[in-house]
């Protein structure tokens, strides 16, 4: 095998196992509320998220295309894919530090986060950013902002509709309804996670040479990205699924189907209209504080929200910082 080709494949290699760890991190956004609402039980749940994940992943190539070309121009030759397998590696391990404290942090800014502090380390690389701003950072303040109001507006219609209905009967109602919000949920995450994925494939292979364009994503690429996503997914994230269905508010039916309504259209009009990678961590998360809020402030733990935000704010430079480390040492096998 030549170089060129072993140096693909090992980045392929590495884009996979994070495929593969944001399934089981990220598990969470679509499952969680209707877990802890007990509309779904467990591994139900998680087949439905792997099912959704598995068929969103077929929706995102507008995503793939924003992450494979939009965020940095890589040195040319064997060592850009050194970057990206730095890069990748950089955030694999950003996902296993806060799966491991149950943070739901954000899969998609650990990743760009690992290919930017990557990029800069190497001779030739460039940062766009301008679209970094446009594209990560922008999304990355009003995604939140966004779930927030909306989860707040959406549960207050909610209220105002069913004042007269018995709890009783109306929780029977929404649990049936998380089967359908959950299932949304589950697709719009794999519309954006496993389509960032995708996007790094799309890029070793188009930099390695083994492919003319920047943006054809071929048919086995959908497939195995979509397929490890799924798999991951199915393994189950439960650290991160119990802070988000247990420790932001207490939840109930109607809660759980308001935040999931709310996170599942903000990833779908991102993913199929403005084509932008967003973080689904971020706007469930954000969604579900909304809905919490509807109660009265104090119903949402706001300490265990505050150390969420924090992991979100630090996410992109530790996932870069980890990946310049992991450069320098990996930089003489992509010479």
């Amino acid at each position: 095998m030549t170089p060129e080709l072993i140096a693909v494949l090992a980045v392929i290699g590495v884009a996979l196992a994070f495929d593969y760890t944001n399934g089981f991190h990220d598990a969470a956004n679509a499952i969680a509320t209707s877990v802890s609402t007990r509309a779904l039980t467990p591994r139900i749940a998680l087949g439905l998220a792997a099912v959704g994940n598995f068929v969103g992943a077929h929706f995102g190539a507008g995503v793939a295309k924003t992450v494979g070309d939009g965020l940095v121009t890589l040195p040319t030759g064997v060592n850009s894919l050194g970057v990206v397998f730095a890069g990748v590696l950089g955030a694999i391990a950003w996902n296993l530090i806060t799966w491991y404290f149950g943070l739901p942090s954000s899969s998609s800014h650990a990743l760009f986060g690992g290919l930017v502090g990557a990029t800069l380390l190497s001779t030739g690389g460039i940062v766009q950013w301008g679209n970094i701003g446009e594209k990560v950072l922008l999304p990355m303040v009003l995604s939140p902002i966004v779930g927030l109001t909306l989860g707040y507006l959406l549960m207050l219609a909610i209220l105002w509709l069913f004042r007269k209905g018995q709890p009783g009967k109306l929780n029977r109602g929404f649990r049936w309804a998380q089967t359908a919000s959950a299932a949304a949920m589950s697709v719009g995450h794999g519309m954006q996670d496993a389509a960032k994925t995708m996007g790094i494939v799309v890029l070793a292979l188009y930099t390695g040479g083994f492919q003319e364009s920047k943006t054809h994503i071929p048919g086995w690429v959908f497939w195995t990205s979509a397929t490890m996503l799924a798999l991951g997914t199915y393994a189950g994230g439960w650290r991160i699924i119990r802070t988000l269905g247990r420790k932001i508010i207490d939840l109930g039916p109607p809660e759980g189907f308001a935040a999931e309504t709310v996170a599942s259209a903000v990833l779908y009009f991102n993913a199929l209209v403005l084509k932008a990678p967003i973080s689904t961590t971020h706007t469930i998360t954000s969604a579900i504080m909304g809905v919490g809020a509807t109660k009265r402030l104090s119903a949402v733990r706001w300490n265990v929200a505050g150390n969420i935000v924090l992991a979100w704010i630090i996410t992109f430079p530790a996932a870069a910082l980890i990946a310049c480390v992991t450069y320098l040492l990996v930089r003489p096998l992509f010479g």
